[in-house]
């Protein structure tokens, strides 16, 4: 397990924490046998779905206008939008995954939690303020906003609908073989089940539905979550010194369990995955989306803050029920196939978090744990429906198509189609790469985000000599290369396309596309001469003082 672990630890564990469940074992899960029926999870899932169907219901009622449909109508506290934010964050994959590579690796698994968290002072300190006062319901508002509409917006739209479809399909997929190792149901059923609830929620509830069925859920993740660590930790009378002796002493990497170890033995990729991971998070539309949900710029921040304290804390619950499982789950031989302890963990490596609710809470707590994986899932499928919804139908159809002339009728219309088609094709394309490891997906969703996405956006708030050229090739061949770059590594070229060796070497983007693109922003920026570039970087003073002050930002409506 080690090895098929520390194999995908580059591509495979770069988006565990962005809501991409199970693939640091791919290949492991798609051996792995569909369980018995798991009644207990099977009816905590029902309550959550039918609790979830009831929110939708309610928040149809309030979802009349296009603001209430991408922000709900700006009216949700920082608190709340905190808890949505950690709930797009906190995955099916942070807890599995992040779990069985604490318990297989150690304080490595450590390292990346730290590395996905570095993203949010970013946001929080260089960008929340400003998404709020600039933008309207996507940050193509904010990139387009002194620069060309057409052309910005429509750039700003293909990269984010390659990011949502490529970790739509991520989903999909893991939901699938999730829902067949934890629920004993076949993988296809389980993908129309999500790709119909999630339909649901978005079209009928939009984002106040979203919202709320995010927040439910952060909170069964983090009861669920917190159980489980408080009953494994008081075997140890809640001493950590003990705990990780014991573990130290039982475990295969010895004294070296709370080193840092392999993961970080190639300096080139373990820097790509941080820049990926750390600029990648502040790229994602579906994060960036969330702040145009809130009333004002200090509840953007304060959404920011709540969201950071919250996956703190459930990253340190993670980390002890990671360890914890070393002693619990890998001594005790009912956990492995055969019954031979060092063997090959029933269910495949991802299930010691399951097993160890098991062993510590029985069956009931292995059905809670179960059900809140599965409506994981559910939740950011919805989040990214809404994100890639938005940007066909707010970016494309009325400001690209319509040039601003579309009724917020016919733009709520067409957001709900699109949803829909957004849902099917995530659906059919989750049937068709049901047996590939989709590792390189997420690869790509965290390039294109940190590659294409994130120098626009910043640039586009930071720096007046930004022009619609510089920002259109500089955003085009951020996303370009690194979908290239993805294409060629080892993750497609030799995996997925059956090549004896990849062209480019590494497995992380992020380190090489990054630069092109900022350097081709800034080229192309300063070399640009024409009149409409000297009013674009006139224009930036307006945008200045609007980004500090919130001067002419949308109101939000309460409700």
């Amino acid at each position: 397990m080690r090895a098929s672990l520390l194999s995908r630890a580059g591509a495979g564990l770069a988006g565990l924490s962005a809501s991409v469940p199970l693939l640091a074992a791919g290949p492991a899960m798609e051996a792995a046998q569909k369980q018995p029926l798991n009644l207990h999870a099977i009816g905590m899932f029902f309550v959550f779905v039918l609790m979830t169907l009831g929110i939708t219901y309610w928040a149809a009622s309030r979802t009349k206008s296009t603001s209430d449909f991408y922000t709900a109508g700006g009216g949700i506290t920082g608190f709340q939008n905190g808890l949505a934010i950690a709930g797009d964050y906190m995955s099916a994959a942070t807890l599995l995954g992040l779990t069985a590579m604490m318990f297989a690796q150690g304080v490595d698994a450590y390292i990346y939690m730290i590395a996905f968290f570095v993203g949010w002072p970013i946001i929080l300190f260089l960008m929340a303020e400003r998404l709020r006062n600039l933008g309207k319901f996507t940050f193509a508002d904010i990139t387009a906003y002194r620069l060309d509409q057409g052309k910005v917006r429509t750039m700003a739209a293909v990269s984010s609908l390659t990011v949502v479809c490529f970790y739509l399909v991520a989903q999909m997929v893991g939901a699938g073989q999730l829902i067949k190792l934890l629920f004993g149901l076949d993988y296809n059923i389980a993908l129309v089940v999500v790709g119909a609830l999630m339909m649901i929620y978005v079209t009928f509830g939009g984002m106040v539905a979203t919202t709320w069925v995010q927040i439910i859920k952060a909170c069964m993740l983090l009861l669920g979550g917190t159980a489980v660590m408080l009953l494994a930790f008081s075997q140890f009378g809640f001493s950590f010194d003990e705990l990780t002796s014991r573990a130290m002493d039982v475990h295969k990497l010895g004294a070296n369990l709370l080193n840092p170890g392999s993961l970080l033995a190639d300096p080139v990729t373990a820097i790509s995955l941080g820049l990926g991971l750390m600029f990648g998070t502040a790229g994602l539309p579906h994060i960036l989306m969330r702040f145009f949900t809130v009333t004002d710029a200090k509840e953007a921040r304060k959404s920011v803050l709540y969201a950071s304290g919250i996956v703190a804390y459930f990253f340190n619950v993670i980390a002890i029920m990671g360890v914890a499982a070393i002693i619990i789950v890998g001594q005790n031989p009912q956990y492995f196939e055969g019954g031979s302890i060092g063997g090959k963990i029933v269910g495949g490596g991802n299930m010691v978090a399951m097993h160890l609710a098991h062993a510590v809470g029985g069956n009931l707590l292995l059905g809670f744990l179960s059900a809140v994986a599965f409506a994981t899932i559910l939740a950011v499928v919805a989040g990214l429906a809404l994100a890639g919804a938005s940007a066909i139908s707010h970016d494309i159809y009325a400001r690209v198509i319509m040039k601003g002339r579309a009724s917020e009728t016919t733009e709520l219309k067409v957001s709900k189609i699109a949803t829909i088609g957004l849902g099917i094709v995530a659906v059919l394309l989750g049937m068709v790469f049901e047996k590939m490891n989709v590792a390189f997906m997420v690869a790509l969703a965290f390039g294109v985000a940190a590659s294409a996405n994130f120098p626009v956006l910043i640039l586009s708030m930071y720096w007046k000599g930004l022009t619609t050229r510089g920002a259109l090739v500089g955003g085009y061949l951020g996303l370009f290369s690194a979908v290239a770059f993805v294409v060629l590594s080892k993750s497609v070229w030799v995996d997925v396309l059956g090549f004896a060796s990849p062209i480019f070497p590494y497995t992380q983007p992020a380190l090489f596309s990054m630069p092109i693109a900022f350097f081709a922003i800034w080229l192309f920026s300063v070399t640009d001469g024409s009149k409409a570039a000297g009013d674009e970087r006139e224009a930036f003073e307006d945008q200045y003082v609007r980004a500090q002050t919130g001067v002419g930002a949308a109101t939000a409506s309460t409700h």
